[in-house]
């Protein structure tokens, strides 16, 4: 059992944090549209997760015109498929104080003659709620990734299209358990691209030094436990890695000061292919600089998918 005898103020971080790990405080707004970045068309699209929550996105055609690649790209929590509003000041903010935009990645794919399909994983943007809210990192997500194959290989058109995937972060540990609970689901994907897929016993333990009560680590634990979650432990992409079969090009931030080094190159090793490619991000410490990277430098994203998709 946790230290009963944890001080109170201690114990009131430890709740914060344990609140942030398995629950998200506020939804991200989907707050850009493809118009944004001179993408003239796109459709809204809802389909169903594996479990029936109901998922919203876009579908949009290579700029130029519709092409037969598509990749299916989802997003961190707590964000949308638009990317996060910190810029917007509080509650964002109490997170991290900048913009992230991944409509200016799907720009930057659909300029390069790929269809994109966005969506917001269950509890964000402008998807449906379940599971009481909670968010497993991945443990509950890897539905929506199933549903979005799901969608795509039951649509005349989008199925006959050679298929990679942007999964990232919460949605790239959701992607590595989708392939491994469904693996015949995934044989038809080319590629993916993986950024800063993390175990939550990393993430949270550097969150937890930061703020001073990496002793009760056990206590946080408990915490995600009574409010319906998993424990650190529990949510990691270390677990299913090994069923990724496809070429996967992972990218972590090297400094990061919210995670470890250790962390991703683990993740990297687990991986259940020989073609994989790992990329670290230098010369900043804030992870959420790593989201913006492909959306200011997109050369290394085409290129990838280009590898593998034309």
């Amino acid at each position: 059992m946790p230290d009963a005898q944890i001080p109170e103020e201690k114990l009131t971080v430890v709740k914060y944090l344990a609140n942030f790990a398995v629950k998200p405080m506020f939804r991200t707004p989907v707050h850009k549209t493809p118009a944004d970045h001179g993408i003239p068309e796109w459709q809204d699209i809802t389909f169903q997760s594996d479990d029936g929550t109901p998922l919203e996105g876009w579908y949009v055609p290579a700029v130029g015109g519709e092409s037969d690649k598509l990749i299916i790209m989802n997003h961190p929590m707590p964000m949308s498929r638009s990317g996060f509003t910190g810029h917007w000041g509080e509650p964002w903010s109490g997170v991290d104080d900048i913009e992230i935009d991944f409509v200016a990645h799907i720009a930057h794919l659909a300029r390069a003659g790929y269809n994109v399909l966005a969506y917001d994983l269950r509890n964000h943007g402008n998807s449906g709620a379940a599971n009481g809210g909670i968010c497993g990192i991945g443990r509950y997500e890897w539905r929506d990734c199933v549903g979005a194959k799901a969608y795509v290989d039951s649509d005349p058109k989008l199925s006959k299209m050679k298929l990679g995937l942007y999964s990232q972060c919460t949605g790239g540990n959701a992607q590595y358990e989708a392939m491994s609970r469904r693996p015949d689901m995934f044989e038809n994907v080319l590629c993916m691209l993986s950024p800063l897929v993390v175990s939550m016993t990393s993430l949270m333990g550097e969150f937890a030094k930061l703020q001073g009560v990496s002793e009760y680590m056990e206590q946080m634990d408990f915490e995600q436990k009574k409010l319906g979650g998993f424990t650190n432990a529990e949510m990691t992409p270390h677990d299913f890695a090994g069923a990724v079969k496809v070429p996967t090009f992972v990218v972590q931030v090297k400094d990061d000061a919210w995670t470890t080094q250790e962390d991703g190159q683990k993740t990297f090793d687990l991986l259940g292919t020989n073609e994989k490619e790992m990329f670290w991000i230098e010369g900043t410490t804030r992870r959420f600089d790593g989201y913006n990277y492909f959306g200011e430098h997109p050369e290394r994203m085409v290129a990838w998918f280009d590898k593998y998709m034309n």
